[in-house]
């Protein structure tokens, strides 16, 4: 079938237009979503990187638990790794010298569940041991202990960890701010309450931090086996990557997801 120029501009135009009005509604949503909280923990996620591969639903699908169904953009489901530096770990009130702060890295995708949308983890891995058992104990996330290292500068940021058959070796070159982030660059990054089982009941906890400050990125080395290690490798016909200098994050107390 052959369109028109007539047909080509207008479906491009009504494309446009789509694609405007899915990124004003997210914008909004976010807005209304980004309330206080109220902390039993803070911290900085500090020199973040994103790196997203897109899928099928079906394929994530069968590893959440009851309750937590697919998160999708566009009918794609999303499984993204991020490394950073979490700086200044601490409950409030506590002395910010005597906080804690260690290279970290999740794997994760993303869910809608009956507190509203939000993250899953399949994995974190932490290199501070007495961090990975508090998660564990107080949230139920799956942390694990790992060696790490982060190595920052004002061009490039070097992420790596190991565990056991769990390992990552990333080089980013940092690029330009995104001035003007798209539906999915929102929908991939600023997300603001986790999921999690605890003793075999689905709980929830909101987050709160600033939007997003987005920047692009120039991959030079991406080596990691956390995908596979943790069963969910799959062939991916979208990447992305962004880059972020951070954000100072409030955790709220978990709960009971209804």
């Amino acid at each position: 079938m052959t369109l028109s120029r007539c047909e080509l501009q207008a479906a491009r135009f009504g494309a446009s237009a789509s694609a405007l009005a899915r990124s004003i509604n997210q914008g909004r949503m976010q807005s209304m979503n980004r309330r206080k909280v109220l902390p039993v923990m803070l911290q900085r996620w500090h020199e973040i990187s994103f790196f997203h591969w897109s899928c099928e639903p079906n394929v994530l699908r069968h590893r959440l638990p009851r309750g937590l169904t697919v998160d999708t953009f566009e009918g794609k489901a999303w499984l993204t790794l991020t490394p950073f530096l979490l700086v200044g770990l601490r409950p409030p009130g506590w002395p910010k010298a005597l906080s804690l702060t260690f290279p970290e890295m999740n794997l994760r995708t993303y869910v809608v569940g009956p507190s509203g949308p939000g993250i899953w983890f399949f994995s974190l891995d932490a290199a501070r041991l007495s961090a990975v058992l508090g998660a564990r104990t107080t949230f139920g996330l799956p942390y694990f202990w790992a060696d790490m290292a982060v190595e920052t500068g004002p061009t490039q940021n070097f992420y790596f960890s190991r565990r056991s058959k769990a390992k990552a070796a990333i080089r980013i070159e940092k690029g330009t701010r995104i001035s003007e982030q798209s539906a999915l660059d929102v929908f991939l990054t600023d997300r603001l309450r986790l999921y999690s089982m605890y003793f075999r009941q689905l709980i929830t906890a909101p987050v709160e931090h600033p939007p997003w400050e987005l920047n692009r990125v120039r991959i030079l080395q991406l080596e990691e086996t956390v995908r596979r290690t943790m069963e969910v490798e799959f062939p991916s016909s979208e990447f992305l990557a962004h880059h972020s200098t951070g954000v100072d994050t409030r955790i709220g107390s978990p709960r009971p997801s209804w």
